[in-house]
């Protein structure tokens, strides 16, 4: 079994509130991480009709069948099951007493701020990052920009292989082709997810939202230019962009707006969370296809957002992450914020550095009059090295 980074994270929340909710992606992992991490907890899944009655009709006896606590899949399906909740945990004082999960997250948030405010803990469980996937401790972000990482001789995926398959759990658990077993999980989604949360009757018009979007992955959000090929008003767009967003389709990347005396675009840039979904909403259907595809560096852009996206959620922490662009198109992908201070961070998808590969990052040191500050870059080759004062990172170590 994949050791998933969120693990103790979890196991720790749970001794510390005595609720605590996992979110994600449908598919991601959460049922089989709650399992793991707590063994000795009742489960029941309120996706079962059956369960889900029991639940409804009789919440005080359900919530009381396994007096040393429960596992609650899909929670959000019983909205009442909250307040229920919170009585108990008010009486018992128990930490780590009911361990909710769901795939809805506007849903599911929604009933927690109702009922739960202050006696909850919220994480968020992404599908597999590379680290996990090859069994290593990520990337540290503390560090990064600082030191080039020790090489590392363990056998390691191909850059293609990684970006086409993406990491979703059950694609590497089962050896599914990645292309049938997204199309059934796309078609679950959109007939089923969305229609509870929009209400959607339009399928073909939200299927080809799906795909313009990632046709926009890497790209700043045009609400007016997403809303005319898709043939609907700017509000609707927005609204689906949202639904994508709080679901864990998509990611809108912020721009941080520390002014350089030049003026800062504002629009958000959109980035799909897994590039295995990407690649096959861009109708790319091997590996080899993706080689010389005209959308290969903005997968790799969505791959990089995504591994820092992992690493801060999955050690519980809120991403500091933003992007920086003014408006005569200089640019730096990614910008991570700790300690007030900025880490530039550049990515390029080719296997080898030009020699202008580093010139993002130079501008921005000239612009921030920080020469001196840890910079970064990640690219699609195999080593990682110091050059111009930046460290490079082969992507097999994000």
């Amino acid at each position: 079994m994949i050791q998933r980074t969120l693990l103790p994270v979890l196991q720790k929340q749970a001794q510390d509130y005595p609720v605590v909710t996992l979110t994600g992606p449908r598919q991601s992992g959460k049922t089989t991480l709650a399992k793991l991490a707590f063994p000795d907890l009742g489960y029941a899944n309120l996706e079962d009709p059956q369960q889900r009655e029991y639940a409804r009709e009789d919440p005080r006896e359900f919530l009381r069948q396994h007096p040393q606590g429960m596992i609650i899949d899909e929670a959000q399906r019983v909205p009442d099951l909250f307040s229920y909740i919170q009585v108990i945990v008010d009486e018992t004082g128990q930490c780590g007493q009911f361990i909710l999960t769901g795939s809805h997250n506007f849903l599911l948030m929604r009933s927690i701020k109702q009922s739960l405010a202050g006696r909850v803990a919220i994480l968020h469980l992404l599908p597999l990052s590379q680290a996990e996937l090859q069994g290593r401790p990520p990337l540290d972000l503390d560090t990064i920009g600082l030191s080039v990482p020790k090489p590392n001789t363990q056998q390691r995926p191909d850059l293609l292989t990684a970006l086409f398959k993406g990491g979703y759990p059950r694609i590497h658990d089962r050896g599914l082709p990645p292309g049938d077993w997204l199309a059934n999980y796309v078609r679950t989604y959109v007939e089923r997810d969305v229609q509870e949360v929009l209400k959607v009757s339009d399928w073909e018009s939200f299927g080809r939202f799906l795909g313009l979007c990632a046709g926009r992955s890497g790209q700043l959000v045009n609400y007016s230019s997403l809303a005319g090929d898709c043939g609907i008003t700017h509000p609707t767009a927005k609204s689906w962009l949202s639904i994508l967003e709080t679901s864990f389709i998509i990611r809108l990347l912020r721009p941080h707006h520390r002014n350089f005396n030049k003026r800062l675009v504002k629009s958000p840039k959109l980035h799909f969370l897994d590039t295995g979904l990407l690649c096959f909403l861009l109708r790319i259907r091997s590996n080899e296809e993706l080689r010389n595809h005209p959308q290969r560096g903005a997968v790799f852009e969505s791959f990089v957002h995504s591994e820092l996206i992992k690493n801060y959620l999955h050690h519980g922490t809120i991403p500091d992450l933003w992007f920086w662009r003014d408006s005569t198109g200089t640019e730096v992908d990614f910008l991570i914020e700790k300690e007030g201070q900025l880490i530039p961070l550049e990515v390029k998808s080719g296997t080898t550095l030009a020699t202008d590969s580093l010139r993002g990052l130079n501008q921005w040191k000239t612009l921030s009059e920080h020469q001196d500050q840890p910079s970064a870059l990640v690219y699609g080759g195999n080593d990682s090295m110091k050059r111009s004062g930046s460290v490079v990172y082969s992507w097999k170590e994000i």
